[in-house]
């Protein structure tokens, strides 16, 4: 179950959310859409990187059962501006940037990994029929 935190004016298909999250996790995620100079300041106290970024990922202990994944943050002016980059919907890119979030909850990290998360974000980029431009971004967020 995904706790939605909209702080936009951004529509959301929550569903289709549902389905990719339904697919790897049975636990509850908090998904925030937020503007970029909160996630700057989010990136920069939790990352120490002082600038925005598309998407970032706070994951909790499972110490107790039935706690929640972890929170997954979006920057909704990222979305927007991938979105018309790349040709497709915001909605596409807020399940590309979903997609790369949750993977890093679930533990998995493009930074240290041997292209683990990205073959997993291609499978289900291709699973969902999403637009591929998330696969072929640069990583330096």
């Amino acid at each position: 179950m995904i706790e939605l935190d909209n702080q936009t004016e951004l529509d959301v298909d929550i569903e289709a959310l549902e389905k990719i999250a339904s697919l790897l996790t049975d636990a509850s995620i908090e998904l925030i859409i937020t503007d970029n100079e909160t996630i700057r300041e989010l990136n920069a106290r939790y990352r120490e990187k002082d600038k925005p970024t598309d998407v970032l990922s706070f994951p909790l202990e499972q110490a107790i059962p039935g706690m929640p994944l972890g929170s997954i943050v979006i920057s909704e002016t990222y979305v927007r501006e991938k979105a018309v980059e790349f040709g497709h919907t915001p909605n596409d890119e807020l399940a590309l940037l979903f997609i790369h979030g949750l993977l890093h909850l679930l533990g998995y990290d493009h930074e240290v990994d041997h292209g683990e998360m990205r073959a997993k974000e291609e499978a289900l980029i291709a699973e969902f029929g999403l637009p591929k431009s998330l696969i072929v971004r640069t990583t330096d967020q």
